[in-house]
């Protein structure tokens, strides 16, 4: 049988690429902010990933009003990885350090609130945060090859996402085994009590019977 040509196998190459689902926040969200209250989007992210977003209001669709927003991101734990006051537009870049969902909060903070505002925001996680335009400057590569360098960090982005699942099975494995050993040791010990409890109000009974001479 012989072997795939140097054609062949860039075409799979780029086919696979065609066929390989976009990465995961790269697609921007359309936030309806009210006057009053608060919008939230999360995102669950694992540790080491870079995220990237770019915000901005839209004032098209509200046009007789033009308040300012806060922002704030919040880790997993609570922890601040990013806050903004009196915004229009703004950005947040942070690599994570833990795994869970990552929650950013926006609301209008200015006197001004009209009917509300829109926002839009631009969420890029992992590889679709990075600069490509920069890498291939940088490392003078463009056309197919640059495709190939996408594909390949698209594939390992992929195997590291089927880790990290892999791990989180493996945990909630380990949390259901143990449960299920608790809840057995649990059914074990009421039975126990139970027997106990019955063996002891059969013994009280026969000595209430046999003073009162029933027996």
């Amino acid at each position: 049988m012989a072997a795939p040509t140097f054609p062949a196998l860039l075409l799979s190459a780029v086919l696979l690429l065609l066929l390989l689902p976009p990465p995961p926040g790269a697609e921007a969200v359309w936030l309806e902010l009210p006057p009053s209250g608060t919008k939230c989007v999360s995102e669950e992210i694992q540790p080491n990933v870079v995220v990237l977003a770019d915000y901005a209001i839209m004032y098209e669709s509200h046009p007789t009003s033009h308040p300012t927003v806060a922002v704030k991101v919040t880790s997993p734990y609570g922890n601040t990885v990013h806050h903004n006051e009196n915004a229009t537009t703004g950005q947040f870049a942070f690599t994570t350090s833990e795994a869970g969902n990552y929650l950013a909060c926006f609301w209008i903070d200015s006197a001004e609130k009209g009917s509300g505002t829109s926002l839009n925001l631009d969420w890029k996680i992992g590889i679709a945060a990075k600069d490509w335009d920069t890498i291939a400057k940088k490392e003078k590569i463009e056309g197919v090859e640059l495709e190939l360098r996408k594909l390949e960090a698209a594939v390992e982005s992929i195997h590291h996402n089927l880790l990290y699942l892999k791990a989180r099975e493996a945990d909630m494995r380990t949390v259901s085994e143990k449960t299920n050993s608790r809840v057995a040791w649990f059914s074990i010990l009421s039975l126990g009590v139970c027997i106990v409890v019955s063996v002891l109000q059969l013994w009280h009974l026969q000595g209430f019977f046999r003073k009162k001479k029933l027996i």
